[in-house]
């Protein structure tokens, strides 16, 4: 009997610590709001200000990495981390969902694959800008063996 105590009272301790272990890692996951950003945060991610409140805690501490190592980078590279947050912003949250699916499916790519669609890409920034306005209103070529969704053929009457 004594040792069916001991058993209980272990489970309800474990029970005890496991909820204050997820309490204290909400706690942990509790994200900045932008007015409790530094001026240096703010500044950097000033693109984003409009969304961060609501961001996940992930997300935003992503993003404040970037602030940290935003000094360290050259001039070129913050002016093109600028602009990426700028487009960013401008996203819907379906284009942002699908931007994300297109880069996990390009990281997982076999290492030739990769290489050739950064190739693909130098090829496209080289393009002069009206070139590239143009390809990008198209709607995009289909992959060589990949079916279209074309419906089935309507059923035919008996005698035609």
């Amino acid at each position: 009997m004594a040792s069916e105590r001991v058993r209980a009272l272990t489970r309800a301790l474990a029970v005890a610590a496991l909820a204050a272990s997820a309490a204290h890692a909400q706690i942990a996951l509790k994200s900045p709001s932008w007015s409790e950003l530094s001026d240096h945060d703010r500044q950097v991610l000033a693109p984003l200000a409009s969304d961060w409140n609501n961001l996940g805690a992930q997300r935003k501490a992503k993003w404040l990495g970037l602030a940290k190592r935003y000094p360290g980078l050259a001039p070129d590279q913050q002016q093109r981390i600028q602009g990426q947050m700028r487009e960013w912003s401008r996203l819907t949250p379906d284009q942002r969902n699908a931007a994300r699916e297109r880069y996990k499916s390009l990281k997982s790519l076999p290492p030739d694959q990769k290489n050739a669609m950064r190739q693909k890409w130098q090829e496209y920034q080289s393009l002069p800008p009206d070139k590239r306005r143009e390809l990008s209103a198209r709607p995009p070529a289909r992959a060589p063996g990949a079916f279209s969704r074309v419906p089935p053929p309507a059923p035919r009457a008996p005698g035609q």
